[in-house]
């Protein structure tokens, strides 16, 4: 017998993949260590990065911000001034070497560059161009403005218990005489480009892994209990300096990136790897979470991302446990009553339900036992159309109307979304 013929059916594309819909393809990842509720979990990176922030928070984790909105600032203007976005007010932090760079400054091994931006009598930070989308009203408060970010960061570093970073691009943009990195090229959103000064560097797969095993290192050594999650990025080069065709720089880009990500994740035993990449970028899933510009990742993919991300945590270190670490929220068994609800037995006292052969269903008609059912084949041939996801709705609709299977809200929203994003094709 050969070592094939005892593998799990998800080490098999037909059986994992070409059976399935590709909302039922699951079980992509097998978390390295266990995130608990109440574990300080802080997010940097790229712009993907936000969203696993936000989705934390959402249901229920602890999200780290450690450098909060302040108070009475709106929602919309928090949003405006990159608050909430990130662990802290950093901006993207596309690359690993602009991480180093922030872990450099964090921790006094390197001083933030004197460099400032100025325009129309406002100043920018080089290293945070988009922070205040208007620039700030002077030197001093730009300076004052990056110190508290990097002080926040510092904080993430050595309180935080797992640390999730998308690694973004291997295109970036260096200072020629100092050797300092920019988020973005200057001249593009404030600064002026000078060819004497700004050099282009496309980083290789060497560079890239040895900076962020030597990173994570480091701060390993500065927090012990430090974990790290690493992520890929699948938004597109919205442009591209590398000589090649936008598509094809940015496929190599990601690939790289992708296999320094797996290479560290089994070198280290402090860092783990989650597939948002493949998620939303493989074959299967037919660029269904890309807006029309087939760049931006639409809502539906978020969603889907992240339902990923709970499953496979969920399935490995079980909610229930976690959930019981949280001192603020007890456990199901401890919570009250909803008050718009009767008092109920304990489930154990509660009278046994027919077995599902004796049944009755919601016409009368006895319903057949489950394993005696015909298994209906997932149909591989037949893709995704208006038509069929209209009707999965209506389907949802009637079960949630009957009582029966309920289904989540967030099922619902992925199948609109979906069905909205074949109608901005037409």
């Amino acid at each position: 017998m050969h070592p094939y013929a005892s593998l799990d059916e998800k080490f098999f594309w037909s059986s994992a993949v070409a059976k399935r819909n590709m909302f039922d393809i699951a079980g992509l990842w097998d978390p390295k260590f266990r995130i608990g509720r109440s574990m300080q979990v802080a997010t940097f990176g790229s712009c993907f990065a936000q969203h696993i922030g936000r989705a934390l928070a959402a249901n229920g984790f602890n999200w780290m911000l450690a450098e909060p909105t302040p108070a009475g600032l709106s929602e919309e203007s928090a949003k405006k001034f990159n608050y909430g976005v990130f662990s802290a007010r950093t901006g993207n932090i596309y690359t690993v070497s602009l991480l180093k760079q922030w872990v450099d400054w964090a921790t006094g091994a390197a001083q933030p560059p004197a460099e400032v931006w100025e325009k129309d009598g406002r100043f920018f930070d080089p290293f945070r161009p988009n922070i205040e989308p208007e620039g700030f009203a002077s030197r001093d408060e730009m300076v004052r403005s990056r110190q508290a970010a990097i002080d926040a960061f510092r904080a993430a570093l050595t309180e935080s218990s797992v640390f999730v970073f998308t690694l973004g691009l291997t295109e970036s943009w260096v200072n020629k005489q100092h050797g300092y990195e920019y988020p973005m090229c200057p001249g593009t959103v404030a600064g002026d480009f000078d060819a004497a000064k700004h050099e282009f560097v496309n980083q290789d797969f060497p560079t890239i892994r040895k900076t962020l095993v030597d990173t994570l290192k480091r701060v390993k050594e500065l927090n012990p209990g430090i974990s790290f999650l690493l992520t890929v990025s699948p938004v597109p080069l919205t442009a591209t300096m590398s000589g090649n065709h936008v598509l094809v720089a940015t496929m190599e880009s990601k690939s790289v990136l992708r296999a320094v990500a797996g290479m560290v994740a089994r070198q280290l035993d402090f860092a783990d790897y989650f597939p948002s990449y493949e998620v939303i970028s493989a074959t299967p899933f037919r660029g269904t979470f890309f807006e029309a510009n087939q760049r931006n990742v639409n809502h539906a993919g978020v969603e889907h991302v992240m339902r990923s991300f709970f499953a496979c945590l969920g399935a490995k270190f079980p909610f229930d446990e976690v959930a019981a670490e949280r001192p603020d929220r007890p456990n199901r068994a401890g919570r009250p009553n909803r008050p718009d609800r009767p008092d109920r037995p304990a489930r154990a006292d509660r009278p046994n339900r027919p077995e599902p052969a004796n049944r009755p269903n919601r016409i009368g008609a006895e319903v057949p036992d489950r394993a005696n059912r015909p298994n209906r084949p997932n149909r591989p041939d037949r893709p995704d159309t208006p038509e069929r996801i209209a009707k999965r709705l209506e389907r949802q609709a009637a079960r949630q109307a009957a009582g029966r299977a309920p289904v989540s809200r967030d099922e619902v929203v992925c199948e609109e979304e979906l069905l909205n994003a074949f109608a901005k094709t037409k």
